[in-house]
């Protein structure tokens, strides 16, 4: 017997298809549950600064506050999380290490009632500072950036109070950024792989350093105020 113009279909198997549907379902979910709990994690992990200390270490203990100079106004380091950075006289020239420590660190930061920016230059860079807050305002707040005008004796004062191993150049500027804490101590790493020792400032030309070092352990002096608020309120 010949068939001639004969077609089949192949219909799969109902099983096949189940099994299908249960595996894209398994697959869903798996993805849901990544999606629901991995911020959360995260922000837990945050919370309780694991990511290289539970308290971010004291490196050098009472410096210079900022309010000692009566250039400062009323500003003070007292009661305030502080970035300094020292950028001298050719500001525009360093314009990218401002530019990377607001995109990293201000912008993650700011929102946060105690924290600001200082930034320390010498006396007669005015029209710079005010040029380069104008750019930067154009994309951020910058209301918690404050720009100091020193004497060239007064920075070497407040810079030789934060104790470093690092040096100003003839122009004053530094590519270290500090982190102060509330009660003018640096706060820094105890030991660092690339410093082959402590880290007393993080080098802010450079993004991947504000980003995988400072914000990290911004994020840990921030938890420790935050636990050591938590504990007060409860034993009140």
């Amino acid at each position: 017997m010949r068939f001639q113009n004969a077609f089949f279909i192949f219909i799969p198997p109902l099983q096949d298809k189940k099994t299908k549907m249960t595996k894209i379902n398994k697959r869903n979910k798996i993805i849901l549950a990544i999606l629901f709990f991995g911020p959360l994690i995260f922000y837990l992990t945050l919370l309780t600064g694991t990511h290289q200390y539970t308290k971010l270490p004291v490196l050098t203990q009472q410096v210079e506050n900022i309010s000692s100079f009566k250039q400062a106004g009323n500003l003070a380091f007292t009661d305030h999380v502080t970035i300094v950075a020292f950028f001298g006289k050719d500001l525009l020239l360093h314009k990218t290490n401002a530019l990377n420590l607001n995109e990293k660190i201000y912008k993650n930061f700011y929102g946060y009632p105690d924290f600001q920016m200082v930034i320390v230059l010498p006396a007669g860079s005015e029209t710079e500072a005010a040029q380069l807050k104008k750019e930067m305002g154009t994309f951020a707040n910058i209301e918690k950036w404050y720009f100091v005008f020193l004497q060239d004796s007064e920075i070497n004062a407040l810079f030789n109070s934060f104790k470093t191993p690092y040096t100003l150049d003839p122009n004053f500027y530094t590519p270290y950024a500090f982190i102060i804490d509330k009660q003018l101590n640096l706060r820094g790493r105890g030991e660092d792989k690339e410093e082959d020792g402590p880290l007393f400032g993080y080098n802010a030309e450079t993004v991947a350093v504000i980003h995988q070092k400072m914000v990290d352990d911004v994020k840990v002096l921030m938890s420790e105020y935050r636990l050591a608020l938590k504990r007060t309120k409860d034993k009140g």
